[in-house]
């Protein structure tokens, strides 16, 4: 009994020996006799404080401070290297953390009785088991700097007081907390704003998107019914507003509309003595935007909901002929929720790309007309007055703080709706 208190006395020892001396990088794995790891680790930590030390020293300082002498420090500079610091942290951390578990590792491997393994089949298994993560790496490096790093850096922005009155490097930026956010629903100007162009994306994004869907599925089932001849034909001329690029289509319909040389008022209402201001109206300008959205949008859920009702086994539908249903009961309980069933997460995604849907609404009026009382126009969704805030009046912290916003909104709405569907909720079942 005592020898084997005291065999489990060395054993725990020796990890703890091992995790202790690999404070210093490698030399738990020296402890070990895994003297090439071990040297090669302490290589690697040696080496990457004598390169990265003064840039993350300095990152860190800058990303609390964001300067402290005007003229002189940058503080959008200080913010990016902080950020970049950060990153660059992370990844010593984690080689750090990796030394600490491998030396345990290799300690309890002993305590086994395992022998060490060769240089040989050290440099093996090496392959074998880090090979993937190494191949995955560069495209990690990538998503890191080129996706997530511009995306911290739009959220620091945003507890900034970064505007058109306050820029570096005449100004050092200061931390602000939630004001930004408070201002938005607090201030009348930004309150007004924020709260009907809301409200107008939230209409747009409905409205145009289910008219799109509708127009698709109405569409897709009439072709698809079995007395409608030259199907093929009919499909591709259909589907041609598709081929089209879209911001070409765009641009000849911010033409058409035109309410002074445009054909809609010029050769098709003024048969009936009508011209509608399409462009200098907000209401009858959004009323626009919603019928080219469904003109732009329809062929690719056409498109859709036609692959998918081939797909629908025809002996459903003679099982319900033969129970008496009606054309709306088949369709109802057969035709629908089988269209449903496949392409619901698409369908969602095109109730998020209509909610930042940037391009309709530049290229067709640039979110005009303009409306008293609000620094944005009146077809302005979130997305286009970011823009502006952005690009035209220098609004920077304001505009990454709505961007905030409607990243919070989308993403909520496409897990809430994700998660409801039965496509995914069906998802590794089989």
């Amino acid at each position: 009994m005592a020898s084997q208190q005291t065999n489990q006395n060395t054993k725990t020892s020796r990890r703890a020996i091992a995790t202790i001396l690999s404070i210093i990088p490698g030399l738990g794995q020296i402890y070990n006799k895994r003297f090439v790891k071990g040297i090669l680790l302490f290589a690697i930590a040696i080496s990457f404080l004598l390169v990265f030390w003064n840039f993350i020293d300095i990152g860190l300082w800058g990303i609390f401070t964001l300067g402290t002498i005007p003229r002189e420090h940058h503080s959008v500079q200080l913010l990016i290297q902080g950020l970049i610091a950060l990153i660059v942290l992370v990844f010593g951390i984690a080689i750090y953390a990796y030394n600490l578990i491998d030396a345990r590792k290799d300690a309890i491997a002993i305590e086994k009785g395992k022998k060490n393994p060769t240089l040989l089949q050290g440099v093996r298994d090496f392959y074998n088991n880090g090979f993937p993560y190494f191949m995955i790496l560069p495209g990690l490096l990538m998503l890191l700097f080129i996706v997530v790093l511009p995306l911290v850096f739009m959220v620091g922005l945003a507890f900034t007081d970064y505007n058109q009155y306050n820029a570096p490097p005449r100004n050092l930026l200061n931390w602000i907390g939630f004001q930004n956010f408070v201002d938005l629903v607090n201030i009348d100007i930004w309150k007004d704003t924020f709260f009907n162009v809301f409200t107008w994306t939230i209409v747009w994004t409905v409205v145009a998107t289910t008219l799109q869907i509708a127009l698709g599925l109405f569409l897709a089932l009439l072709i698809n019914d079995k007395r409608i001849k030259f199907k093929r034909t009919i499909r591709t001329v259909l589907i041609l507003p598709w081929a089209v690029p879209a911001f070409v289509s765009i641009l000849i319909f911010s033409a058409l509309f035109n309410p002074t040389f445009g054909a809609i008022n010029r050769d098709l209402l003024s048969v009936f003595d009508m011209a509608i201001p399409w462009l200098s109206d907000p209401f009858w300008a959004k009323v626009a935007l919603i019928m080219i959205q469904t003109w732009l949008g329809f062929p690719f859920v056409f498109a859709l909901f036609t692959g998918v009702l081939q797909s629908v086994p025809a002996d459903m539908y003679e099982a319900a002929d033969v129970d008496g249903g009606t054309r709306w009961q088949k369709f109802t309980n057969i035709t629908l929720p089988h269209i449903l069933f496949a392409t619901a997460p698409l369908l969602i995604m095109q109730y998020a790309q209509n909610f930042n849907n940037f391009n309709i609404i530049y290229l067709f009026n640039e979110g005009n007309p303009p409306v008293r009382g609000q620094n944005a126009g009146g077809t302005d969704i979130l997305i286009s007055w970011v823009y502006k805030l952005t690009f035209e009046s220098n609004q920077y912290n304001m505009a990454a703080a709505i961007t905030i916003i409607m990243g919070l909104i989308v993403m909520g709405f496409a897990f809430f709706q994700f998660r409801k569907t039965a496509s995914f909720k069906e998802e590794g079942r089989y």
